[in-house]
Formats: structure tokens, sequence, C-alpha cells
């Protein structure tokens, strides 16, 4: 069921899709607006699979999280963490060990109210409404030195977020700013839509957000995205299609061979 809006901050404009509702919509949730719906019903029109893109991106989160959990992290910054859903950074590192902390940050304000909603009185993880391109409003701000320590290792997600990063604000230097605020044995997971797979309905979707106005999506190629990861070390099996990287079962592929390309997938670890 869609949520009321008569609790939504005055700040968001409900005539404007938005990233964060957008994915929400499309993983089943009821945190999202007319506006948005009707975005990803457009969007299903042009990429039938679309639901299936948005549960194989939640279905690597999970892998990636349980991965570094088993190398040693045990402490998590999720930068463009949505509306809280099922199998949230929190739910899947805490399941594996109870002790681990998590920061969700991300710039829209439904996102973050729903997110400190759910989290209210837990100690272990922290809410941000912070915007990735300023990097410092982020690592300096209080929540992150109380729930992160940055001498220890901690793993970084941006998963479908770079790709709304536009080429003029440079991501390549904004992903180096953060991967220098990060200790030894720190790990980055990246998910960023590409631009050299043969799905064209991923492409005429892409269109169709960007001709909505508000957040704009920047498809790139495999070169572009693996120099995101800087000198960070890959783990296998490298940077590949996001339901090729380590898929445990049925549930993280799609039947569409296609669809399991529209986007890459890396975990790389700092030196």
């Amino acid at each position: 069921m869609p949520v009321e809006q008569n609790w939504v901050p005055q700040s968001v404009d409900v005539s404007v899709p938005s990233a964060a509702r957008l994915y929400d919509y499309m993983l089943g949730g009821a945190h999202n607006f007319a506006v948005d719906r009707l975005m990803g019903d457009k969007i299903e029109l042009v990429m039938p699979h679309a639901r299936s893109a948005a549960r194989i991106n939640r279905s690597f989160l999970g892998r990636a999280v349980r991965f570094m959990v088993e190398q040693g992290v045990r402490q998590f910054l999720d930068i463009g963490s949505g509306i809280p859903t099922v199998s949230n950074v929190h739910e899947v590192a805490q399941a594996e060990d109870p002790e681990c902390r998590v920061l969700y940050v991300d710039r829209d304000p439904v996102a973050v109210a729903h997110s400190e909603l759910i989290l209210a009185g837990d100690d272990r993880t922290g809410v941000l409404q912070a915007d990735m391109r300023d990097p410092e409003s982020i690592l300096d701000s209080p929540v992150a030195r109380r729930v992160l320590d940055f001498d220890e290792p901690i793993g970084l997600l941006m998963l479908f977020m770079v790709h709304w990063v536009p080429t003029e604000a440079d991501p390549w230097g904004l992903l180096k700013h953060y991967r220098e605020a990060l200790a030894s044995g720190s790990y980055l997971a990246i998910t960023h839509f590409a631009n050299d797979h043969d799905n064209e309905g991923a492409k005429a979707a892409a269109e169709r957000m960007n001709q909505a106005g508000g957040d704009q999506v920047v498809q790139r190629g495999r070169d572009e995205i693996l120099a995101l990861f800087g000198d960070f070390e890959l783990a296998e099996p490298g940077l590949v299609g996001f339901a090729e990287w380590r898929p445990a079962g049925p549930g993280d592929i799609s039947v569409d061979p296609s669809l399991n390309r529209v986007a890459y997938a890396g975990v790389a670890r700092k030196p």
C-alpha cells in the first residue's frame, strides 16, 4: 500500500520522481508516490524485467555484505541506501555478527525519515541525510564519527548510486576521495548501469527516467566503471554482470540473460 503523504517533509517535491522511491516501488515497497509509480510503470513498458533488475541488485547487496563480514569487516557505510526494505545492510551484517555497525546515507528526505523510524533505538546504526557529492558532509559528520571507526576496515557500498553522478561532477575524483578516507583492509562494492550491454530495454528505460526530470542516470562502459575502484584489488570474479558476481542460487539471476549484465558489479579491497 502506498505511503500516506500527510507526514512527508515539506521539502519533498512529490511531483518529481525520486531514485530512492522508484527503487522502493520496483522492489515492491510501500514508500513511494504516484509520480514514482507512474515512472516505474513506464519503465516496465520498455524493460519488462525491470523489477528483476532491482531484485538482482538487492541480492548482490546481501552477497557482498556477507563476503565482507567473512573477510573480517564489522562496520559498513552505505551511501545511497534508499528507503529501508527487507534484507538491508544492518539486517544482513548483524545476522552474521550482531556487533556489526552500519551508517546509512541518502539525500532523499523520505528515505532518511523512514530509516530513522525503523532504526530508532539501535545504537549500532546511524542515519544521515547528505549528498554523496559532498564527501566531507558524510565523512566528517558527528554520526559517522559515532558509528564508524575510520582507523579500522570499513565496507563502503555504493549500489546503483554512482550512475546518478554526472560526468562533469568527476565521479572518479569523487570515489578517490572516499577511497583515501578508508583504512587498509577496507572494501568497496559498486553496482553501476552499463552502456556496453545488449539490452535495449535498459537503454530505453534510462532515457525515460532522464526525460522525467529529477535524478539523471548516466550509463558507462566497463573501463569507466573499473576506474572507480582505483588501485583497490578486485575480489574474484572481478568486475562482472551484477547477477554474475558469486550467485548463490536462482533468485540471484534472471531468466533473461541480457538482464544479468545490465549493470556491472564488483567488490574490491584496499591494500
